[in-house]
């Protein structure tokens, strides 16, 4: 790091408190908690080498017998069991001997788990038919100790073989267990399911339903990129009547979706061939579909007469941010590098908090069978990792908002403007790097204290549903409903504190300080600016989200028969919008660093010769009208400004 070399320091003082000096203090700030995060680190990556050492992850993925052989895999003896230590390379699948009467006793399954190289695919009545079904397909389903030859023979093989009838079953791609296909064991079998793999039902309905339509979703993501490119061109060369043309598709589009959502709903109640589980689910769905377009559709529609008056001073919002932002392009690959970051850290995560799930050391009960028995330090490691989840994740994305507001303040605090700095977003990640990472810690830290008592009492929230205390339901529900609002507030205080500290490179809390003071003196113009800066973004989401999802509806329709095409088209849904607000929220942050760069300039500029304004002059006309509108227009003449001196921008 660069904290110990040499950095410019203003030495010029004010009576009344520090001048705003953007880009000339640098220096590294809060060093104690870059320290105490690194620690932290230290932390997870001793969690990280013990999971990986005393967990087993490969159980959980693959699943394993009851004699503590792992399916697919070649296996190590384990003391006391005579049955463990087997090569199950070529058997694959678990197998329950008992599956049509599955039940949990003190978290154990009461039926022997077998690995087994195929699932019986018709309904086995006999003992012969086992055995039969053993010689042709090289899938034993009696215990292992049992020659296939002695099915029929021996006098235990009531006890070592599958109960009769053994009813049709099938396992799925991911956690490979035999699932009785009939509706009597199947009812018995998906509770326990449920419970033993956390609804791994659905699971399995989401990846057959992903994995069925894996080229129409991937078409669809796609079309949903391509839409979201047309919403930052609308937005990078906006006029008036391009934003009247996006509020009528807007409307349009969820008219349309509606009336199709409706349609199809009819059509699928209306329609006497549909006999399939999944179609009559289908038609339920897409009830719920339509419901839920149509209020939505409502409320934006009334959004919209209520704001029809300001659409055009939007428009010249926006053609400045779009101004900054062809100044320095790459801001909008910002969110898709924060994502995929994001998503690596998400995969060793997982991987990290699996193997703890799976840690715990074998034993071999009297009747030779395995179990395992949790680790005492397990349970705390769990909140350790679940607090360095949320708080890496914070810590990322403020790096991101660090790296756009250096970007975008460089641009901005720029005397020369036909000169703009040649790589503001390498400079941006340099001072990050270098002075700055300090701050992020701090910043994302305050987040995640505020944020794990919301997680807690989520979880208390859920373990009371159901229950007669509706006071206490009442009483949770409230204090996570403030801790939600202070977090949204803490967040958007960070996102500033960390525009000063860029500007003036000040520690977290004197950034903080002096961002809230400026914030609540232009308290008036901020809402204004935010709530329909916000509401014209929100539209272009709305307009991406449509059509995609109105794309997904003609493809989905035609495979309706095959499977519950609701989830694939919900994944589309939520990647359409996940897409257009990566894009359409860097406009949104740059919108919000403009008016904070602009109110500094206030603070810091009088618009005379000696002290000219930053900003230029569209976007001192925009606040200008903007000042117009909510009726508080700020006379340059006045207050801290010397008599006599106009209002200049920077040429």
């Amino acid at each position: 790091m660069a904290c110990c070399g040499k950095y410019q320091v203003s030495e010029e003082k004010i009576p009344n408190g520090r001048l705003w000096r953007p880009l000339i203090y640098r220096r590294c700030t809060d060093i104690a908690w870059l320290i105490i995060f690194f620690i932290f680190w230290a932390g997870m990556m001793f969690v990280t080498g013990y999971a990986i050492t005393a967990g087993a992850t490969e159980r959980l993925l693959f699943g394993y017998d009851s004699y503590g052989n792992v399916c697919g895999r070649r296996n190590s003896p384990i003391k006391g069991a005579p049955l463990s230590g087997q090569d199950m390379t070529d058997r694959k699948e678990v197998f329950f001997l008992n599956s049509c009467n599955l039940e949990i006793r003190n978290m154990k399954i009461n039926s022997i788990a077998l690995c087994v190289s195929s699932c019986p695919r018709e309904q086995l009545n006999n003992r012969k038919e086992v055995q039969r079904f053993a010689e042709r397909n090289g899938s034993y389903l009696c215990v292992y100790s049992l020659n296939s030859s002695e099915y029929t023979l021996n006098a235990h093989a009531a006890e070592l073989c599958p109960m009769l009838p053994v009813p049709p079953s099938k396992s799925y791609p991911l956690f490979r267990r035999c699932i009785p296909q009939t509706p009597e064991c199947y009812s018995q079998f998906v509770p326990v399911l449920i419970n033993v793999v956390n609804e791994m039902d659905l699971f399995h309905r989401i990846i057959a339903g992903i994995m069925t339509s894996k080229d129409s979703i991937i078409g669809l993501c796609a079309l949903a990129v391509v839409f979201s490119l047309i919403m930052v061109a609308i937005f990078r060369f906006i006029a008036v009547i391009l934003v009247h043309i996006l509020v009528a598709l807007v409307v349009f589009g969820l008219l349309f979706v509606s009336s199709v959502l409706w349609w199809l709903y009819y059509d699928h109640v209306t329609d006497p061939s549909i006999e399939l589980e999944s179609e009559k689910e289908n038609s339920k769905f897409l009830l719920a579909f339509a419901v839920g377009t149509t209020v939505i559709s409502i409320i934006i529609f009334v959004l919209i007469l209520v704001m029809r008056r300001r659409l055009k001073l939007m428009t010249e919002l926006f053609r400045v941010a779009s101004e900054t932002i062809s100044a320095v392009p790459l801001l909008l690959l910002q969110p898709v590098w924060t994502f995929i970051i994001l998503i690596f850290f998400w995969a060793y995560w997982v991987a990290v908090l699996l193997s703890l799930g799976t840690a715990g050391t074998a034993y071999a009960t009297n009747g030779g069978h395995v179990e395992y028995k949790p680790l005492s330090a397990i349970r705390y490691m769990w909140w350790y990792h679940l607090f360095g989840l949320i708080w890496t994740s914070e810590f990322i994305l403020a790096c991101q908002q660090m790296i756009i507001s250096g970007a975008v303040v460089s641009c901005y605090f720029n005397r020369d403007k036909n000169n703009p700095p040649s790589h503001p977003i390498l400079s941006s990640i340099s001072n990050l790097s270098n002075y700055h990472l300090g701050t992020v810690a701090k910043g994302s830290l305050i987040i995640t204290l505020v944020r794990i008592p919301r997680v807690v009492l989520t979880y208390i929230h859920s373990t009371l549903q159901g229950k007669g205390n509706a006071c206490a339901r009442c009483m949770v529900r409230s204090c996570t409903c403030c801790l939600w609002c202070l977090e949204k507030c803490l967040r958007y205080l960070n996102q500033n504190a960390y525009t000063a500290t860029a500007i003036n490179g000040t520690d977290f809390c004197t950034s903080a300080k002096e961002v809230f003071f400026i914030l609540v003196k232009n308290s008036l113009n901020i809402a204004a600016i935010n709530s329909f800066g916000d509401f014209l973004l929100f539209l272009g989401k709305v307009f991406v989200v449509c059509f995609t999802c109105f794309g997904g509806l003609m493809v989905f329709n035609y495979q309706r028969a095959l499977q519950v095409w609701v989830v694939p088209l919900l994944l589309v849904a939520f990647f359409s919008y996940f897409v257009a607000h990566c894009f359409l929220s860097v406009f949104e942050r740059v919108v919000d660093l403009l008016f904070l760069c602009y109110a500094i300039d206030l603070e810091t500029n009088d618009g005379s010769a000696d002290k000219p304004y930053f900003m230029d002059k569209a976007l001192m006309e925009f606040m200008n009208k903007s000042s117009e509108e909510t009726g508080k227009v700020r006379n340059p003449k006045a207050g801290n400004h010397p008599a006599g001196t106009e209002m200049h921008p920077m040429v």
